[in-house]
């Protein structure tokens, strides 16, 4: 949804309310946990976040938080928002002039507690935004070498015509979040001398 001037609160938790009832925009609903599929420009991003269970519990905490969308020009409606899935939430993005409004819902949440421990989430996209698919946000410890790493991974397509027209811009949005992000998360869990890595592959 787009709006020449940013769209008050009030309406944008009415207009959240009303996607609450949508479906997703695409069919490859929880595919970000397994074989990815075809058809769709993939994305990653990963960095590590420092060592040891400390550095984990801190990295969960900020996920939680939603701190890896504490962004220039990127509002998340509303960080108080839990990591559950059917969660619905809304991003606002301003951009060259004008303000667009999209909408996501948790599919599932990662809480694994084997050789490796993971927390995260997947959302994926609801009618009316503008892309099609879905990311994860994902934290990892790893006992063998107490690292622990933020990853971004997703799947997507333009929805329509619109967006098909903009995709070379589009697709430097989502690259620039990609590399906002990491380094959001960097800044949340106090381990800025990391230097985040940002590779995409068609």
């Amino acid at each position: 949804m787009l709006f020449l001037t940013r769209p008050p609160e009030q309406a944008i938790r009415a207009i959240t309310k009303n996607h609450e009832k949508e479906n997703y925009s695409y069919v490859e609903v929880g595919n970000s946990r397994g074989k990815l599929p075809a058809g769709y420009k993939i994305l990653r991003g990963a960095v590590e976040l420092g060592k040891g269970s400390d550095k984990f519990k801190r990295a969960c905490t900020a996920l939680r938080s939603w701190k890896m969308f504490e962004l220039p020009n990127v509002w998340l409606h509303w960080p108080s928002a839990p990591i559950a899935s059917g969660v619905v939430v809304a991003v606002l993005i301003k951009h060259f002039g004008f303000w667009s409004l999209n909408f996501c819902r948790v599919v599932y949440v990662i809480d694994e507690d084997g050789p490796k421990r993971r927390f995260g989430f997947a959302y994926g996209t609801l009618i009316e935004h503008g892309e099609i698919g879905e990311e994860r946000f994902m934290i990892e410890w790893d006992p063998a070498t107490d690292a622990v790493a933020y990853e971004i991974l997703s799947f997507s397509r333009p929805a329509d015509w619109k967006t098909r027209i903009a995709n070379p811009f589009v697709r430097r949005l989502q690259n620039q979040f990609i590399t906002d992000s990491l380094a959001a998360m960097v800044d949340a869990v106090h381990q800025t001398n990391e230097t985040p890595t940002n590779n995409s592959k068609s």
